[in-house]
């Protein structure tokens, strides 16, 4: 078959397969099959074998499942408690006063979590019933705990990175650390679109009801320092490179269970649980990665990445033209599939491409994760709005235009990394030489 026609056909089967709703796994895994039995003489078992082996016995993929427990631990804690406790003293004299929590508290929890969807969780239980107590706006209460909740995928440790780390064969620990600009940069932006609204609608805004001495404020902000010090013992480790990403893995489910056991959060239901839960959503996204992995060999051998490269060569787009024309595919995906399963295609099919515009790939490694976030407040599969209609019992309607503020800002944000790539760049080059 000739290669152009191939690559049609091929492209065509995979979005009508994930259009189906097939598990997104074994499209990945069809396609494969089908393009190597229509573009080589090779046996499609033999290839998946190899392939599935090497994208599984990566040392580094062992840090996955370790964040990812890490982070099931925890969720599983009076975290969420202690961090309100602690940062609601100090915020009642800004514009917006409580709804800063979900913000601020979504930064600190996904410094340790990885996952957004424990981060909006975790941050959720504690946060709305007190917003809605106190009598603030539902729209911007949920709609910031929404777009803060996506801050689980771009501060680190982030398992998204991970997996896009391995597919895209990059260095894990240069992408966490390309990833702490731009996160404090999206917690600028959201808190500062908070303040804005809170001072164009005061009516909205209840008063500051909660009165403390500068004594009583230091006291509640102890109740920080345990995350804070995992964080720095997590994070801090990889920074400063005593540590692989795997073994600061590691570190951070030794210091999780500490800290659940101290609260007396640790019990054996709790434990099993999260181990439980760990294990669901490593092998899920394990078996996406080794199908991801079969599809990327597959792909070489019908020439798509070759021909797609060669595509967007030809139409000489410029490079911001080449990510703006990525960001609406990709916002377009996004409505439809998972983030981890945008990353897996992306990595298969594109980033050859991007390769060839010479674009950095620890660069558009953050990029992506910029987009991805959106894709869990975009409807109608945007799995932070499903979480958030399930804990508020508003409809997806509603969630979804309180959100929708926070996607602008998330485009905003991929626009300002372009203008500014140092701040996905400058940390890992001065870091990491």
């Amino acid at each position: 078959m000739d290669s152009a026609l191939l690559s049609i056909v091929l492209i065509v089967f995979l979005f009508l397969l994930l259009a189906t709703g097939l598990w997104v796994a074994l499209t990945l895994a069809l396609v494969g099959v089908l393009g190597i039995a229509l573009s080589s003489q090779a046996s499609p078992g033999a290839v998946f074998a190899t392939s599935v082996w090497g994208a599984s016995s990566s040392w580094t993929l062992t840090a996955l499942p370790l964040f990812i427990w890490m982070g099931e631990i925890l969720f599983r804690t009076r975290l969420s408690a202690d961090m309100f406790a602690g940062l609601a003293p100090w915020l009642g004299r800004l514009p917006g006063r409580l709804l800063h929590v979900n913000v601020i508290g979504s930064g600190i929890f996904a410094a340790v979590s990885g996952s957004s969807l424990a981060t909006a969780a975790t941050i959720g239980r504690m946060s709305l019933p007190e917003l809605n107590k106190r009598g603030y706006d539902p729209y911007m209460s949920i709609g910031s705990l929404a777009g803060s909740g996506t801050l689980g995928l771009m501060i680190p440790p982030s398992i998204i990175m991970i997996v896009y780390g391995v597919a895209a064969e990059q260095s894990i620990p240069k992408l966490f650390i390309a990833g702490v600009l731009p996160g404090i940069a999206l917690v600028i932006l959201f808190s500062g679109y908070i303040a804005v609204w809170a001072l164009l609608n005061p009516s909205k805004v209840p008063p500051d009801d909660l009165k403390v001495s500068l004594k009583t404020k230091i006291l509640s902000t102890l109740r920080l320092l345990p995350i804070i010090s995992l964080i720095v013992a997590v994070i801090g480790s990889i920074y400063l490179g005593i540590a692989t990403a795997t073994e600061a893995a590691a570190v951070g489910v030794l210091g999780s269970l500490i800290l659940a056991a101290l609260s007396g959060a640790l019990t054996w239901n709790s434990l099993s649980d999260s181990i439980m839960s760990a294990m669901k959503t490593s092998c899920m996204i394990a078996l996406i990665l080794s199908c991801a992995a079969f599809l990327g060999l597959a792909m070489d051998y019908s020439g798509v990445p070759r021909l797609l490269a060669e595509w967007i060569t030809g139409m000489n787009l410029s490079p911001v033209h080449l990510i703006a024309y990525l960001t609406v595919l990709f916002i377009i995906l996004g409505c439809f599939i998972d983030g981890i399963s945008i990353v897996v295609i992306v990595s298969s099919i594109i980033l050859p491409a991007i390769k060839l515009a010479g674009i950095d790939l620890i660069w558009f490694g953050i990029y992506l994760v910029l987009v991805v976030e959106m894709s869990l407040i975009t409807p109608p599969v945007g799995m932070n709005l499903f979480l958030l209609q399930g804990m508020t019992g508003k409809s997806l309607a509603f969630v979804s235009r309180a959100s929708f503020p926070f996607f602008i800002l998330l485009v905003l944000a991929v626009a300002l990394i372009w203008y500014v790539p140092g701040l996905a760049t400058w940390l890992p080059s001065k870091m990491m030489s």
